[in-house]
């Protein structure tokens, strides 16, 4: 059955990493702007900016993006041959790629706390924070790549 979309194996991959290097792009940038948002004074000018740049960013590039990566990966995985399902190497980057999703689920949640003035978190804590997807990022391409397990 999936057999017929195996002829667009390598356009599938290169959409999907097309996405992805999107969606990442955006997934190192958000937090990066929690950082300055921190250090805006509440209802300023330039706190209402930061607002604007975190919503269109989100909505515009991140989200989009994770979508297109989504559903590029599922396809990529439903063609017959490419994943091996009983490999360690893709429970390892499932598992990661899970992380990345609530990651990104967790920065919606910032953004929206931002955005109604209700922000919890300190600058160091969004510092912090900005480390998870690159982490998380090295995980799932050495495991797509060299597949170790």
């Amino acid at each position: 059955m999936f057999a017929v979309i195996a002829p667009y194996y390598l356009w599938f991959k290169a959409f999907h990493i097309i996405a992805m290097i999107a969606w990442m792009a955006g997934q190192f940038y958000l937090p990066r702007l929690f950082v300055y948002h921190c250090q805006t004074k509440i209802g300023s000018e330039e706190s209402e900016r930061f607002k604007t740049m975190e919503r269109k960013l989100q909505r515009v590039i991140i989200n989009p993006a994770m979508i297109c990566t989504f559903i590029f990966g599922i396809l990529l995985a439903c063609i017959p041959g490419v994943v091996d399902f009983h490999s360690g190497w893709w429970s390892i980057k499932i598992i990661s790629v899970i992380l990345l999703f609530g990651f990104h689920g967790a920065c919606s949640r910032w953004r929206k706390q931002f955005f109604k003035n209700q922000n919890k978190h300190s600058e160091k804590f969004y510092r912090y924070m900005n480390e998870i997807p690159t982490i998380l990022m090295i995980i799932i391409v050495i495991m797509v790549i060299v597949k170790p397990f």
